[in-house]
């Protein structure tokens, strides 16, 4: 009896509000110590009082969880450094349980498919666990909740440990496409995300308007997002190299045709797959796009129609069914690539105007297509001498163009160098600092209008 009595004090003891102040005391005298540590980067004196908070603080403040994530990357990277591969593995591994710790007690502050991705990540680059297992923690994370799996690095070692099985024969061809897929998609949709960030800040520092400091912030750090989702798309692209190239998709899709022709999803990826690697020219992709027009007319079928007939010389019938596809279209990337296969179809007919509206309806769709923006201002450039009434204003319409080809840099990464280019060549014929002071009414910051199809007004650079 008294045995049970004394339990009873002591449990009253521990959950009183008393105690609890007591426990919440020690607890944030002890993230104090942890965090002066780990803001200098004395990791070393900083790892007791993690070791203390994990043990008595787990649910404490978030801060253990984020400080103790870079305390840790800091001795994996020196362990690796020292080529202590022991170190380097208990590192990796508490790294590991710091995010399972923070996933565990600070689920509402804590991106699931984001900290999944980490720890796959974490596991890749430490050689933890075969590489099925390391695929199969990528393929958790993107699952769970791939909305917040948005690590360009993440993105390229997922589809990078796919490729590895598919070599050893543990995965097929076509699951590879099929994540390929996903993975491609999901790189875009964040590109076009940074590009509209990135798309009115551009146009106001253009505009000669200051930037506030977190705008300037939230450019730099777009750009930086592009910068990376563009290298990560091409070395995506590099690790599926030979494996979708016509010689390998067209025996691949043969071989299944007959038994999967009244599959519409087979047909339509298939289609999909050819249709993206050029491999139009083969008797497969008629087959393929007449099947699936017949089961299911879409924007895909009429815009492989409009392939077809383009090949075939037929560019107003091409036209006709691209027009087609692009009303049907739902999806803003794809829609995006009919406007500006339509928009190429007018540019190389001469139509300069339809053509920058519809390169201008694709950029709408995806502000991250560059390829767009560089269109216009070839555009305008072969458009100058018929755009002014002057030989000053004719050469007004460079400035015009290296503007757009300026941007295309920015919102586009891969093109970065061509635009750069661009850039320069409009630049050197268009007027120079002498021209500006022979023109009355014009300095440095004026504002012009360029006349004919263009119909756009343009700020007179600092040179």
């Amino acid at each position: 009896m008294k045995t049970n009595f004394l339990l009873i004090v002591l449990v009253t003891a521990l959950f009183s509000p008393k105690f609890s102040s007591a426990q919440d005391a020690e607890c944030a005298r002890t993230l104090s110590l942890f965090s002066q540590s780990a803001k200098i980067k004395d990791y070393k004196s900083a790892e007791p009082y993690y070791n203390e908070l994990i043990e008595g603080c787990v649910d404490f403040r978030l801060a253990t969880y984020q400080y103790g994530e870079r305390m840790f990357k800091a001795f994996i990277k020196e362990a690796e450094k020292n080529k202590n591969t022991a170190d380097q593995k208990k590192y990796a591994e508490a790294l590991i349980e710091n995010y399972k710790l923070r996933l565990a007690n600070f689920p509402d502050k804590t991106a699931k498919g984001e900290t999944y991705a980490d720890i796959a990540q974490v596991k890749f680059d430490n050689n933890l666990g075969s590489k099925a297992s390391q695929y199969d923690a990528f393929e958790k994370a993107w699952k769970m909740d791939k909305e917040s799996f948005n690590s360009p690095k993440a993105l390229y070692s997922y589809f990078n440990v796919l490729i590895d099985l598919q070599g050893k024969g543990e995965k097929d061809l076509q699951e590879v496409f099929s994540k390929y897929d996903e993975l491609i998609k999901k790189v875009e949709q964040e590109e076009i995300h940074r590009a509209e960030e990135a798309e009115p800040l551009i146009k106001k520092q253009e505009a000669g308007e200051k930037l506030s400091s977190g705008e300037e912030r939230t450019l730099k750090n777009s750009e930086i997002y592009l910068r990376n989702y563009s290298a990560i798309k091409s070395s995506i692209n590099t690790l599926l190299g030979d494996l979708a190239d016509c010689d390998n998709l067209i025996p691949l899709y043969s071989k299944d045709f007959e038994q999967n022709k009244e599959n519409v999803t087979w047909l339509r990826n298939a289609a999909g797959r050819l249709s993206a690697k050029e491999c139009t020219k083969d008797p497969l992709f008629f087959k393929l796009v007449e099947a699936l027009h017949q089961k299911e007319p879409s924007a895909k079928s009429a815009l492989y129609l409009g392939q077809l007939a383009e090949k075939d010389g037929k560019y107003s019938k091409a036209l006709e069914y691209y027009n087609q596809s692009a009303e049907l279209e739902e999806n803003p990337i794809d829609k995006a690539r009919v406007y500006n296969k339509i928009a190429n179809n007018y540019k190389r007919k001469g139509s300069y105007s339809t053509a920058r509206s519809f390169y201008k309806k694709a950029l709408n769709q995806q502000p991250s297509l560059g390829s767009a923006y560089l269109q216009i201002a070839d555009m305008y450039a072969k458009s100058a001498n018929d755009c002014g009434n002057n030989i000053f204003y004719k050469r007004a319409v460079y400035w015009l163009a290296a503007d757009y080809a300026r941007r295309a840099g920015r919102v586009d990464p891969s093109i970065k160098s061509s635009a750069d280019a661009a850039v320069s060549s409009y630049m050197g014929r268009a007027p120079q600092k002498p021209d500006i002071f022979q023109e009355p009414d014009i300095d440095e910051g004026s504002t012009i209008n360029i006349g004919c199809w263009i119909g756009e007004s343009l700020r007179v650079p600092s040179l």
